[in-house]
Order: structure tokens, then C-alpha cells, then sequence
């Protein structure tokens, strides 16, 4: 028994310092705007006692006004008119003392909310691949957008709530017993059932509201995944099998959200109850005392008018305890991207260097974060300055990997990746990506004009180097085909444009660079080999000192390249020129065999 109450004392601590800890996070973004929730704070006190002051005043009117119960049963216009108007200028002052407590609560949670947004942001885009991978793109979405929301208004109703609901809660007993005491003992025996009802709701609805977030993720997934897929869904014709997926777990956050509304749908009406038994007692104990002269009818409604704002008041901190178990739930999914640490550590090179392009992998072994399944073994190859290298093998061997090591998507397993001489760990990482310019097989496209996304990487390029870019990507008859030439907007992921366009903007972007080092990796797919045999003779006119890594799946792409890579199986299995590899490696033969034949060779 005693392990187990120890056990229990640093759990407790431990969920204590991490609140405490979650908390402290927060501070850092609340400290700039918390001159702006004190003012907030201050117009919801102003507020809250003009809405205590008002039951009393009401008392008076009543009693002295209408019933006269100090002046032999005579009313009294002046007391009515007096006190009348007293009440209209408290609700006056109060209305505006409200109104402004909006304005600068609204004005400091929104900034919260945006300096949060942008260091998320900040942030995820430090992401190695493997981080983003493990959050998922679903999830990531979600916590920018919907988690900080919460947390925008977790803060919101915090500083609003926290003081209105406390404010009427306690300052209603404090009048309660101020007008008559066996009154504030009715409503003070009360609270402890209610208090105890709010507590026990609040505890099965608080471990729903992470599971809410979660499932969210995942519908934000299957969003993302379905719209960016919704060529290949038709295509397949598995529309029906979408649907019931996304139903399934749209099904499963309506479920969850209404166990949440079903423990609060119960709880409002209990606390009702009780305060309305409340409100019964104290008319039975009224009428005994209006009888025997203790009390008067105006301090009734009083104190019926005190147990209907306690009542608002702990109807309020319920909805502010659910709103801040929810905001502090999404608090900690938006704190594990803040607080997460790129997984490749930046190195201080700035990248000046004799060498301009030499390339050279040092007995390079890669697995992928997590999977135990070795991707290349043992690489060992030195690519010059200069020097244009394919590299060729079967799907799966290996070739992204390889060339993904060099600006240092990932890191290697083991050995070293050097370029210029120095290993790319040492480099900061945007000085090792200026020296590098990349065209991928899956070419990404913004939602800009065509001019913006070939010049992507180099913002500032004047008109005439896009356009040289575009001409040496093969991409400029094209372009100037559109409506808008070069400021055509491109549509959402280019879809506006076709497979072969998108690949040659994206190598203009590439080329624009004008980087030491150039890699497409099977970013010619798409183009007839008519069209990529112009680009490459462009290349090698207009980019002849650069270094060109090329991974290719078609023999017509790589023949015509200072030397060929083969890799088998994620090891070299040879190199050298398009002639050296027909004679000495099968594997090259048998590639070169299956896509050109004898037919291929002729022609060659």
C-alpha cells in the first residue's frame, strides 16, 4: 500500500509540473499583450458590479417606491424615478464597460493566436522529412489552424469568464448575505452539491477532448489525401470506398463529441434543478419572514434576482471549465511543435570553397529514420566539377536516396556525404542549398503566376533570366502560348497544367538557379524524348560548368552522360560510359536490351 500511495504522489507531481510547465510556454506569448488583458479585466469588473449593484436598487423601488413599506403603505414616484434612473445609468455604463472588455480581450487573444500561428509555422518549416512524416501533414494542419483557435479562445473566455463567473458567483452570496443572512445560508448549503455536480462532469468529459483533437487529424487526412487524389479515385472508381471511409471516421469524432454533449446536457439541467429547489426555499423562508416582518418582498425579489445570476455564474464556469480543458488539450498538440527540435542539427560552413561542384560519397551506408531495412551499402564514388553523372538501376534501389543525401534531406547512416571537400553535416544548411539545385519527378507547383514559380529560388530575378531559364527547359513556346504569357496564374498544385509542363517549369526554376551543383531526379519523365534531348543539349551549352546529377529510368535519357551509375540492390554494381557498361555490366545490358532491342541499337 505504501508503494502504491507513493506511486500516486509522483504522478500528482508530475502531472503538476507539467501543467506548471505547460503554462510557463504559454506566458511567453501572453506577456506582450497582458497590459491589454488587464484593461480587459478591469472593464469586466466594471461590468460585473453594475450587474450586482442592480438587484438592490430594484429592492428599494419596490419596497419604498411601489409597496411604500416606510411610509405607511404609500408609494413613493421620486424614489421610482430616482433610483429608476440610476439603474438605467449603471446599465449603461455597464453595457459599455462590456463592450470594451470584448474589444480588448478579442484584440490580445488574436494576437496570441497569430504570434502562435507564425512560430508553428516557423517551425514546421525546420521539419527534417522524417518529422513531418511522423506528424503527419492531417495533423499538422489541424493543430496550426483548429488547436490554436481553441487556444485563442481558452484565453478569451479565461480572462471574460474567469472574472465574470467568479465575480457573480461569490459577489452574489456576498450580497445574498448582505440583504438578508438566512438567505446567503440557503444559497452557501447549495453550493457544495453543485460545485460537486460541475467537478464530476468536468472529469468524464475532460479526457474526450484530446481524442476529439486526434480524430479531427485524422479526418483532415483523409481531406487532404482524397482531394490531392481525387484524379486516381475516379479513375478506380472507388468513390463508394472513400466515402465510407471518411464516414467512418467523421462517424467516430460525432460519436466521441457527443459524449462530450450528452455529460453537459445532463449537468445543466441537474444544476438547474438545484438552484430552482434554491429559489423554492427561499420564498417558503421569505413568506414566513414577510409575515412576521423581518423581511420585505423587495429583498425577496433581490434575492431571487442574486440566486438567478449565481446561477448564470456557475452555468458560465461551466462552459469555461469545458473551454479550458479543450484549450489546454489543444495547448499541449500546438506546445509539441513548438517545442519540437530539427532532427538535423545545423552545422556553421558557411560554404566558401576552392572546389566548385565535386561531389563525393565516402563509404555511405543510409537506412531510414525508424525502419531497420538498409537503402544503400557501402557507397563509394567521387563525382568532379563539372561533370555530368546518371545514375540507373531498378525501382527501389536506391538512386533518390542517394542523391537526397546530398543537399541533405536526410543524414547518413554512416560514413560521410562531401561536397567541395566538406562534409555536408558541417555546412549551414542553407549554404549548402544555395550550391544545390534540384528538379524532382513530382514537380511542385504554386498557386502563383508562372513567372513566381520558375523564379521561386531566386525571387529577384529580372525578365529576361526567367525567360533564358524557361528557354533552356524547353518551357518558353509554351509559356508564351498561354493567355497571360509568363503571368499566367498557375491553378492550385498545377493542375492547370500538363504533366510534361509542369516538369519543364520546374527545371527552369532548377536551371534559374544557376547553382555549382544540378539534380533531376527522374524529372524528365514526362517529356518525349525529342523534347529532353533539346534540354540536355541546352543544358550542356548554357550550364557547362555544373555539375549534373541525373537519375534516369530510360536508356535515351543517360547515354549521353560523362558517366553512368548503375546501382543494384543499394550498392554501385558499375560504373563508367554508355559504351564501357554495354560491354562490361549485364545488368546495364539487360536494361538497354528492354527498352531499345536491336531496333534501338541500329538507330543508335
Amino acid at each position: 500500500m505504501v508503494k502504491k500511495s507513493r506511486r500516486r504522489g509522483v504522478g500528482a507531481d508530475g502531472a503538476a509540473g507539467r501543467n506548471e510547465t505547460i503554462l510557463k510556454a504559454m506566458w511567453k506569448y501572453i506577456r506582450p499583450y497582458l497590459h491589454l488583458a488587464l484593461i480587459a479585466a478591469l472593464f469586466m469588473v466594471g461590468e460585473v458590479l453594475m450587474d450586482l449593484l442592480q438587484p438592490e436598487i430594484m429592492s428599494r423601488i419596490v419596497d419604498e417606491g411601489v409597496l411604500g413599506t416606510n411610509n405607511n403603505g404609500v408609494g413613493n414616484m421620486s424614489v421610482i424615478w430616482s433610483s429608476g434612473l440610476r439603474m438605467i445609468i449603471l446599465v449603461i455604463f455597464g453595457g459599455l464597460c462590456g463592450s470594451l472588455n470584448n474589444v480588448f480581450v478579442h484584440i490580445s487573444s488574436q494576437n496570441v493566436g497569430n504570434d502562435m500561428r507564425k512560430d508553428c509555422f516557423r517551425n514546421i518549416m525546420t521539419f527534417s522529412f522524417p518529422q513531418v512524416d511522423r506528424f503527419g501533414t492531417g495533423s499538422l494542419v489541424t493543430r496550426v489552424t483548429n488547436d490554436i483557435t481553441q487556444v485563442q479562445n481558452f484565453l478569451s473566455l479565461f480572462v471574460r469568464g474567469m472574472i465574470r463567473t467568479s465575480m457573480l458567483t461569490f459577489g452574489s452570496i456576498f450580497f445574498m448575505f448582505r440583504i438578508n443572512r438566512q438567505f446567503g445560508w440557503i444559497v452557501l448549503c447549495a453550493f457544495p452539491l453543485i460545485a460537486g455536480c460541475l467537478l464530476f462532469c468536468l472529469s468524464r468529459a475532460n479526457p474526450l477532448f484530446t481524442r476529439l483533437q486526434a480524430q479531427l487529424d485524422r479526418i483532415n487526412a483523409i481531406m487532404q489525401e482524397d482531394i490531392a487524389g481525387i484524379r486516381i479515385i475516379k479513375a478506380c472508381v472507388r468513390e463508394l470506398y472513400e466515402k465510407v471511409r471518411f464516414g467512418k471516421a467523421n462517424d467516430e469524432l460525432i460519436r466521441t463529441q457527443l459524449r462530450v454533449l450528452v455529460i453537459f446536457a445532463f449537468m445543466n439541467p441537474v444544476i438547474n434543478a438545484l438552484m430552482y429547489v434554491v429559489v423554492a426555499v427561499i420564498l417558503l423562508a421569505g413568506s414566513f419572514e414577510v409575515k412576521s416582518g423581518v423581511t420585505t418582498p423587495g429583498v425577496i425579489m433581490a434575492a431571487i434576482t442574486y440566486t438567478t445570476q449565481l446561477l448564470n455564474g456557475i452555468l458560465m464556469l461551466t462552459m469555461l471549465f469545458q473551454n479550458i480543458s479543450r484549450g489546454l488539450a489543444s495547448w499541449k498538440r500546438v506546445k509539441e511543435i513548438l517545442d519540437a527540435k530539427p532532427a538535423l542539427t545545423d552545422g556553421s560552413f558557411d560554404g566558401r570553397t576552392e572546389l566548385r561542384g565535386q561531389i563525393e560519397f565516402r563509404n555511405v551506408s543510409f537506412s531510414y529514420p525508424g525502419s531497420s531495412q538498409t537503402i544503400l551499402k557501402n557507397i563509394n564514388l567521387t563525382i568532379h566539377p563539372g561533370e555530368t553523372v546518371a545514375v540507373m538501376g531498378a525501382t527501389g534501389c536506391g538512386k533518390s536516396s542517394l542523391v537526397n543525401l546530398i543537399p541533405r534531406f536526410y543524414d547518413v547512416t554512416e560514413g560521410a556525404v562531401l561536397v567541395d571537400g566538406v562534409d555536408v553535416r558541417e555546412y549551414s544548411q542553407k549554404a549548402l542549398r544555395e550550391k544545390i539545385a534540384i528538379a524532382l519527378q513530382r514537380s511542385e507547383l504554386f498557386s502563383v503566376p508562372i513567372r513566381e514559380n520558375i523564379a521561386w529560388g531566386l525571387p529577384g530575378a529580372p525578365e529576361e533570366a526567367v525567360a533564358s531559364a524557361a528557354r533552356t527547359a524547353q518551357a518558353d513556346d509554351f509559356i508564351r502560348r498561354t493567355p497571360d504569357g509568363y503571368r499566367t496564374m498557375v491553378a492550385e498544385r498545377g493542375m492547370s497544367l500538363s504533366g510534361g509542363q509542369k516538369q519543364r517549369v520546374s527545371i527552369a526554376r532548377a536551371v534559374l538557379k544557376n547553382a555549382e551543383i544540378l539534380i533531376f531526379d527522374d524529372s524528365t519523365s514526362a517529356l518525349d524524348l525529342k523534347t529532353e534531348a533539346d534540354l540536355y543539349a541546352a543544358l550542356k551549352e548554357n550550364q557547362a560548368q555544373s555539375t549534373k546529377v541525373i537519375i534516369a529510368q530510360r536508356i535515351a535519357s543517360v547515354r549521353r552522360a560523362d558517366r553512368i551509375v548503375v546501382l543494384d540492390n543499394g550498392g554501385i554494381s558499375a560504373v563508367g560510359t554508355h559504351e564501357e557498361l554495354m560491354e562490361s555490366c549485364r545488368t546495364y545490358r539487360d536494361i538497354y536490351d528492354s527498352q531499345m532491342g536491336e531496333e534501338g541499337e541500329s538507330n543508335g
